[in-house]
């Protein structure tokens, strides 16, 4: 099954199209610079970022990053030829100390380095990879897929950008998604105050049920990397802002009249 999934991601690839199998009879389609730069600013990358480009063509968004925002990063490819081709480029640039490509099968990359990953694969594939970029990557790592999106897992932002160079397709425009990986907050936390905290999670939105002072309320919150929100609610109703620190929420209580307070609170189950 790997290695299926593997040649269904080999058919399209950020940066260009290919086939594993004859990659000669398959023309080479380029990502226009608008869409370039539209996936480095949705993206937000910068001299401290490191991004994975994951079926990477001819290596066009590891050199744009490296070479116009000073980060680092490598990108994968299934065909010889290609990466052969992206590494020149980065050397005639001048970032082929933090610009690399590799032969390499998506499923097999490691990605705990990457602060960004990109992607402009088939819908099954960015399914099927899903998983790995939940489980591998760290939270508030940024994600960017061109075209395609994971499926149920809402983004947090979407781009429309006019593509004039886009050549495939007859609509010469382009959708970016926008990931922000998550922190674990499932289950029980309980504060100092006495403040029992029940959360369930669906990828970024949690609902919360809320025990405090005798009372019990539901919340839906939102949480963007490692930071959670959950709102006030009414009258004595209050929320919270804090981040996902291993087994701790560390932020502060915020009252339905702004006052605020700090707060701390201990998981208590799964």
């Amino acid at each position: 099954m790997k290695n299926l999934l593997a040649g269904l991601a080999a058919l399209l690839v950020l940066g260009g199209v290919s086939s594993a199998r004859a990659l000669e009879d398959v023309p080479f389609v380029t990502t226009p610079t608008p869409v370039v730069e539209g996936i480095l600013d949705l993206a937000g990358v910068g001299a401290g970022d490191f991004l994975i480009d994951l079926g990477a063509g001819d290596g066009r968004i590891v050199i744009a990053a490296a070479r116009d925002r000073g980060a680092r990063g490598f990108g994968v490819e299934i065909d010889a030829r290609l990466v052969d081709r992206a590494n020149e480029a980065a050397r005639a640039a001048g970032v082929a100390d933090r610009a690399e490509f590799r032969v390499q099968d998506i499923f097999e990359t490691v990605l705990a380095q990457a602060s960004v990953v990109t992607l402009y694969l088939l819908p099954d594939v960015n399914l099927a990879l899903r998983p790995r970029l939940l489980g591998m990557l760290r939270p508030g790592t940024r994600i960017v897929s061109h075209d395609y999106n994971l499926g149920d897992w809402e983004p947090d932002r979407q781009v429309h950008l006019q593509a004039p160079g886009k050549s495939v397709g007859l609509r010469k425009e382009s959708d970016l998604f926008l990931w922000v990986v998550p922190a674990e907050v499932a289950g029980r936390w309980q504060a100092a105050d006495g403040t029992l905290l029940d959360v369930s999670q669906r990828f970024q939105k949690v609902t919360v049920r809320i025990r405090s002072a005798g009372k019990t309320r539901l919340a839906e919150g939102r949480l963007r990397g490692e930071l959670l929100d959950i709102p006030a609610g009414g009258i004595g109703e209050p929320g919270w802002q804090v981040r996902v620190d291993g087994e701790r929420l560390i932020g502060k209580r915020v009252e339905a009249d702004g006052r605020e307070q700090a707060w701390l609170a201990r998981r208590a189950g799964r």
